[in-house]
């Protein structure tokens, strides 16, 4: 083979690695993107939080651990957590069993999903689960769950600016922090 022909190949094989490697970046872009909730996903997910969800009876309406309700179990500092996405899914939908943390997956426990275990397996071994306010659907936990990473998760303190972001303009509950 000529030295001329060594050098094509070797463009050749060159613009062959450079395609894929674009075709890859192109690709994960796209993928980065589809997965970035928008501001109404992230609005509905606050409602999921503060309604139907009621984490904030335990959680606080800041996901802080300051619970709205004294009735209510305390809640974890969400906004400490370093739990990763899929394993705030698993204990949403699964609970904390034993805890005050209900399950919100309505068959969490019928069919061995939930740690691999069913109810049967919860009461031999003495375990009590809460029951939730209202059960939640896959795209609601994962919706709840968007709201989570992007208002709660790694925000660090609340403070008066990020209440006032929070919630959209400056209501009663931000008036507790100083300016």
């Amino acid at each position: 083979m000529s030295e001329t022909q060594t050098r094509l190949q070797a463009r050749r094989a060159w613009a062959t690695v450079t395609s894929a490697v674009m075709a890859l970046l192109v690709m994960i872009a796209n993928a980065v993107q589809a997965q970035t909730p928008n501001t109404s996903d992230i609005a509905a997910g606050g409602q999921l939080y503060r309604q139907k969800g009621n984490c904030q009876a335990c959680h606080g309406w800041a996901g802080d651990g300051r619970k709205m309700d004294n009735q209510m179990p305390d809640g974890a500092n969400l906004r400490e957590t370093k739990l990763e996405r899929k394993d705030l899914i698993t204990i949403i939908k699964c609970g904390r069993p034993g805890t005050g943390m209900p399950a919100f997956d309505r068959f969490g426990y019928s069919d061995g999903r939930c740690y691999g275990l069913k109810q049967a397996d919860l009461s031999a071994r003495g375990l009590t689960m809460p029951d939730p306010p209202a059960t939640l659907i896959a795209s609601e936990v994962d919706t709840l769950v968007d709201f989570l990473f992007a208002k709660v998760i790694g925000q660090g303190s609340m403070n008066h600016a990020k209440c006032i972001e929070f919630w959209g303009s400056d209501i009663e509950p931000c008036k507790e922090f100083p300016e």
